[in-house]
């Protein structure tokens, strides 16, 4: 199989979808791969580098689109991406299509078959290929929130780990999963006051068990939500229904009872965002301010972060990605993990998630797998 490797073109995204490691496992495998030039430049990795791992360099993205069976990226395919793709063509990237109508509409139309990482599982029930990156997000998001939190940058003008006689700043973190855990690691090393908010009771004891008294939990409730955003410094969203929308919890109207130049993180703004006020940011403009609340809504916060981010990413979507060169849609079939992650195929939605927010008829995966 020949696989593509475009340059990503989302604003301030500096990641790649294949390291020139994971170039030298698909050529290992008997695979051609073809990159875009510059693709790999945002994790210090010139063509020459994709060269000595095995890979054809292309001078377009085009030319990777149109000669390619599998396209493998970091982030969902632009407009000017998802017309170049086509039936018989394996999409393997995140796609996060719940909160995105028109990318669905675009690969729907495109007839290619489209894997998500966000929903690959295993026999765990954890999601793989999500992982790396939510804990890179998780961390970021206090990096985020504490710069956004100083008075230059229009926030209250706190340091979160405070200074001896002077409390320390506190977090709110809405979510115990991968995120949120590395959010509150972040924040608890960085000195400051720290509850987690979960619906999960199971999920609160681990996460008491892990730090051992460092951090206050509670169970979601509207009071304890409103409690914990009212009195925080910093709000990192952090909750994720897997392939869905993420729910509102922060209202316009919670906003009032804040403290005016405290922070939001909405690290679930790829699914839509956690906050009724987010939208998307890019790095370049990454907060805005709602009723003298700062928001922080990047979508792609590991793009931040590309050599780091880069390489977690590789290390986790190498083996199914793999599987998929190795045995096209058979892998899909083999193996349910894999199956999960089938979002779109052959121009019908088949990811039960994806089609209810979107208002689609879902196609159940194996059997369209298997009709193809």
């Amino acid at each position: 199989m020949r696989v593509g490797c475009p340059k990503e073109i989302k604003n301030h995204e500096y990641r790649v979808g294949l390291t020139p490691g994971a170039v030298r496992e698909y050529v290992a495998h008997g695979h051609e791969v073809l990159v875009e030039t510059g693709a790999g430049a945002g994790i210090g990795a010139d063509d020459n580098a994709y060269r000595a791992a095995g890979a054809s360099i292309a001078k377009t993205a085009q030319d990777v689109f149109s000669r390619s069976d599998m396209i493998v990226k970091v982030k969902e395919p632009q407009p000017g991406e998802w017309v170049q793709l086509r039936d018989n063509q394996i999409l393997y990237t995140y796609l996060h299509l719940a909160p995105d109508p028109e990318q669905t509409k675009g690969l729907v139309a495109s007839g290619v078959t489209a894997v998500a990482y966000e929903t690959v599982t295993d026999e765990r029930g954890g999601l793989p290929l999500l992982a790396p990156m939510s804990e890179v997000a998780g961390r970021l998001s206090i990096q985020a929130g504490a710069t956004a939190l100083q008075k230059a940058n229009g926030g209250r003008g706190v340091l979160l780990g405070g200074v001896p006689g002077v409390l320390p700043g506190k977090v709110a973190v809405i979510g115990g999963g991968v995120v949120g855990l590395h959010a509150a690691k972040m924040a608890v090393g960085l000195g400051a006051d720290v509850t987690i908010i979960d619906r999960s009771i199971p999920r609160l004891r681990q996460l008491d068990d892990i730090f051992n008294g460092r951090v206050h939990t509670r169970y979601s409730t509207v009071e304890a939500l409103e409690e914990e955003c009212f009195s925080a410094d910093i709000i990192v969203g952090a909750v994720l229904i897997p392939g869905a929308a993420a729910p509102k919890l922060v209202s316009r109207e919670m906003l009032s009872g804040m403290k005016k130049g405290a922070v939001l993180v909405d690290v679930a703004i790829d699914q839509g965002g956690c906050f009724e006020t987010s939208h998307a940011t890019t790095h370049a403009e990454p907060t805005y301010d709602v009723d003298g609340i700062i928001h922080y809504c990047v979508a792609n916060m590991p793009g931040a972060v590309p050599v780091t981010s880069a390489h977690a990413l590789n290390n986790a979507t190498l083996y199914y990605g793999l599987q998929l060169a190795d045995k096209g849609l058979k892998a899909m079939i083999d193996d349910p993990h894999l199956r999960n992650g089938l979002n779109v195929h052959q121009g019908r939605i088949t990811n039960r998630a994806v089609a209810e927010a979107l208002g689609y008829e879902m196609a159940e995966p194996q059997a369209a797998l298997k009709a193809a």
